[in-house]
């Protein structure tokens, strides 16, 4: 866990419809904040800041510090609703966490050597990716800004499953944990790419037949 956000936020106590269209014309989103045992809490954040964060690719995955009217708690952003067509944030839902019990979240994948990939410069191919994140399971102190997958030695052909993932200590994959190996990339010929080359070789010896007569 190496980036720390601080959410600040403030209680409210209008809720429903009505209520969350003002606050919205005011620059607020409604949200709650749950879990822990605790009573769920209806709050506010405040957009322009949220959206900034938002900007942030380690913000969705990381352990962030909620400051509502003084007291601080440490929380995961589990769902976030926005504008079907305007950049506007309709509603997010915060879960507190216990910094002693593992937690469940989902990490981003880093696709290293891509262009100096085997497949790639040798072979020809291009890489496609089958998944961008991972769920992953662990204590809050341990959980990685994202995960890296080096795709240097691939192949035309290869896929790169969960189990070829080196994962941080003290991360485990919950897929994995569930004999779930998914692929997570793969190194394929270009759509097209075999069809080319028989076409070529067509060519060729159509030209080849006409020159002999």
């Amino acid at each position: 866990m190496s980036t720390n956000f601080v959410v600040n936020a403030e209680k409210r106590e209008d809720q429903g419809k009505g209520a969350s269209r003002r606050l919205r014309r005011e620059g607020l989103v409604p949200a709650i904040v749950y879990g822990a045992g605790k009573e769920p809490e209806a709050i506010t954040l405040r957009h322009n800041e949220l959206i900034r964060q938002l900007e942030e690719e380690a913000f969705y995955s990381q352990v962030l510090t909620l400051k509502v009217d003084g007291s601080e708690e440490n929380v995961v952003l589990r769902d976030l609703q926005r504008h079907p067509a305007k950049p506007i944030i309709l509603h997010v839902d915060l879960q507190r966490i216990n910094m002693n019990e593992k937690i469940h979240v989902q990490v981003p994948l880093h696709f290293l050597n891509e262009d100096s990939c085997v497949g790639v410069k040798m072979e020809g191919g291009v890489v496609g990716h089958l998944a961008t994140e991972i769920n992953v399971s662990c204590l809050p102190k341990d959980l990685p800004e994202y995960i890296e997958v080096d795709m240097a030695e691939v192949h035309v052909g290869d896929t790169v499953h969960l189990s070829d993932i080196k994962l941080p200590e003290g991360v485990e994959s919950i897929e994995l944990a569930h004999e779930h190996d998914n692929g997570v990339a793969t190194v394929h010929k270009p759509r097209g790419a075999a069809v080319d080359e028989e076409g070529e070789t067509a060519a060729e010896e159509a030209g080849e037949e006409e020159a002999g007569e």
